[in-house]
């Protein structure tokens, strides 16, 4: 009975154990994936918010540009002489009815005092300006971006100017076009047609962190404090970073500086927003992951009845020592190492049935289900390998250009199917020994085993010139940008390694795309004429 006990219990144990691990090893993977992804989601919406930022700040840059242009024209056209009413009105009423950058424009002499102004209804023509900024535009001479100031009509406004010089020499005072911050005008119309979702906020403030344009107007003319520092703005023209917001909610900021008025666009987003979307992937990773947890669960309670048979049957004999013919079952089964090597054998088979799943389960993990090919986790047990072993590479970064126009113009199914003929373009260009790995969208990487300097460049070149001569339908030539960089034991890091790659390609692309580029820019080798781009 204690023999028939101990069966019982070992079973018991066996079971909660595989229970245990079962439930362990679930739960870390749902935390790992929980923080894999909330770091993903974080990383990527400050990067989203950046580069919104940016894009605001370079179409605002460009609109003073623009501005400032045809400002110039009029200075030019102007130089002959500012006497002439007539002439003045309706230069003033061109520049603000042909387009609407201005809310108002205004022509003054170098005394400081109104010749014509549009629209008429303000009313000052005739009258001494002494606003802000008009005392800078008469002092400085030169063309300006105003901070904000009232006007001599009582409106917030951002004043742009440009002089008006003679043929001779002369100053003969200046021509100008206001832009307010408080009513309609192209500012609001270029930063107020966003879409705003989740919480999500835009704002714009100048060099003093007073505010010119924000959601709330009963903000704006208001100083507030900044999001981001002052020094961090001075150090860099575009970045971002997470903050505390007005009610202390953590918010993920991007920003960009306009370098023509000295303005900073902010763009915000709440983190518990950013992260709305992860209770879902939680519950897809969870949707997944039971059913080969309830497998491996079966197959260790059958595990669990194999290891225990042995022991009850000679609990069994033993029990039936008093009876005939016991010793001769007894002795079939006395011989330890026979016992001991069924039971073995046992579990070695399912061992071998458990490594099996976990290999194939391994493989989908480190492989990219469109291409075949492997992804950045396949890629990472490579290097880990490389590490070991002090195996020298090179490293090609790899990107299809103008790969957004593909899905534009053709769809995502078209994309997808570029992806793939890229990827096997890129096994079929590699050598044997070589890794190629599909970085996340567009973004392919080969890795050169002991591959050096023209080695890496040549394969690079081949690689390029396969894509960029096959035509794939319907899309026609597709291209890509190649930059390279290699790693040595004792040179440096892989992850400085990848990220010379990285500048390098960015190089490629800044340099007109359907190129290689060599880490350092020693080597870039020119695209051919079947681009896509052309």
């Amino acid at each position: 009975m204690r023999i028939l006990r101990l069966k019982t219990d070992l079973r018991t144990l066996i079971t909660l154990l595989a229970v245990a691990s079962i439930v362990i090893t679930l739960a870390n993977s749902l935390y790992a994936s929980w923080r894999v992804q909330r770091d993903v989601l974080i990383g990527n919406t400050l990067e989203a918010n950046r580069v919104y930022a940016t894009k605001l700040a370079s179409t605002t840059e460009l609109f003073f540009q623009l501005a400032q242009s045809q400002l110039a024209y009029s200075a030019r056209t102007l130089s002959e002489g500012i006497d002439n009413d007539a002439t003045l009105q309706a230069e003033v009423d061109r520049l603000r009815e042909q387009t609407n950058s201005f809310n108002s424009v205004v022509i003054v002499d170098a005394n400081g005092w109104v010749k014509a102004i549009s629209p008429e209804s303000l009313m000052l023509k005739g009258m001494h300006l002494n606003s802000g900024a008009a005392r800078q535009a008469l002092s400085q001479r030169k063309p300006l971006i105003s901070e904000p100031t009232i006007s001599a009509a009582s409106n917030l406004m951002v004043f742009v100017s440009w002089p008006i010089w003679s043929k001779t020499g002369s100053y003969l005072g200046y021509v100008g076009g206001s832009i307010y911050l408080k009513k309609k005008s192209i500012l609001n119309e270029l930063l107020g047609e966003q879409f705003y979702r989740d919480g999500s906020s835009l704002f714009v403030i100048d060099a003093g962190n007073r505010v010119l344009y924000h959601q709330d107007p009963q903000m704006i003319g208001q100083k507030m404090l900044p999001p981001v520092s002052d020094e961090q703005r001075a150090r860099e023209v575009n970045g971002y970073q997470r903050v505390a917001g007005s009610n202390g909610e953590p918010m993920l900021a991007g920003y960009a500086s306009v370098p023509a008025a000295g303005w900073t666009i902010v763009a915000l987003k709440p983190v518990a927003a950013t992260l709305t979307p992860l209770n879902s992937l939680l519950l897809q990773v969870l949707k997944h992951s039971v059913p080969f947890a309830l497998l491996t669960l079966i197959i260790a309670l059958l595990l669990a009845r194999l290891i225990a048979m042995p022991l009850w049957q000679l609990a069994r004999k033993a029990s039936k020592m008093d009876t005939s013919g016991v010793s001769g079952e007894i002795n079939s089964i006395r011989s330890w190492y026979y016992e001991a090597s069924q039971i073995k054998r046992a579990m070695l088979a399912g061992i071998s049935v458990m490594q099996d799943k976990i290999g194939r389960l391994k493989s989908e993990v480190q492989t990219d289900p469109m291409t075949g090919l492997l992804n950045r986790r396949g890629l990472n047990a490579v290097l880990d390998y490389f590490l070991a072993t002090a195996q020298p590479f090179a490293v090609l970064a790899l990107d299809i250009d103008f790969f957004k126009r593909v899905n534009d113009t053709w769809g995502h199914d078209v994309g997808d199917e570029v992806i793939k003929a890229i990827a096997a373009q890129l096994q079929q260009g590699a050598r044997q020994s070589d890794v190629v790995c599909r970085n996340g969208g567009e973004e392919f990487l080969m890795i050169l085993p002991a591959a050096d300097r023209a080695t890496s460049l040549a394969i690079a070149e081949r690689v390029r010139m396969r894509i960029s001569e096959r035509s794939l339908e319907p899309v026609g030539h597709v291209t890509i940008s190649i930059g390279v960089a290699s790693w040595s034991a004792g040179g440096g890091t892989m992850e400085q390694a990848f990220k010379q790659a990285d500048d390098a390609l960015y190089q490629a692309k800044n340099a007109g795309r359907n190129r290689v580029t060599l880490a350092g820019g020693c080597s870039e080798l020119p695209a051919d004429s079947h681009s896509l781009t052309h």
